[in-house]
């Protein structure tokens, strides 16, 4: 693919998940436990409902949250001790784009990730 074309659209992603990140992590202060209902912008097909306290559903919430969320459904949804400890897994079910923001914005979730391939 012609590299004049994604890069802008790389910067375009980019910039759309820039927009979106809360001031802190502790500005993540969403339920821990129970099942959450994500609106229609959010989810507009399919699954809607994801329970916590399920490993795999919670990974899907968080997963679909920071792609599809704005600003305020990040802090509505997601919770940062949750966050920290699902991203060196959730890390490689976002995008690259994702990834990248998150990480720059967010050294702790980059020596998160770091950590525990170092354990592994």
């Amino acid at each position: 693919m012609d590299a004049t074309i994604t890069a802008p659209r790389a910067e375009v992603l980019r910039e759309r998940y820039r927009r979106r990140l809360p001031e802190r992590l502790r500005d993540l202060a969403g339920p821990v436990v129970g099942d959450v209902d994500l609106p229609l912008h959010i989810v507009w097909s399919g699954r809607t409902s994801y329970s916590l306290d399920r490993p795999k559903s919670r990974m899907t919430l968080y997963r679909t949250v920071l792609a599809e969320g704005l600003r305020e459904d990040l802090a509505a949804f997601l919770h940062h001790r949750l966050l920290t400890e699902q991203w060196p897994v959730l890390r490689r079910l976002v995008s690259p784009y994702i990834r990248e923001v998150w990480e720059n914005a967010f050294p702790e979730l980059a020596r998160t990730a770091a950590a525990d391939a170092s354990a592994a």
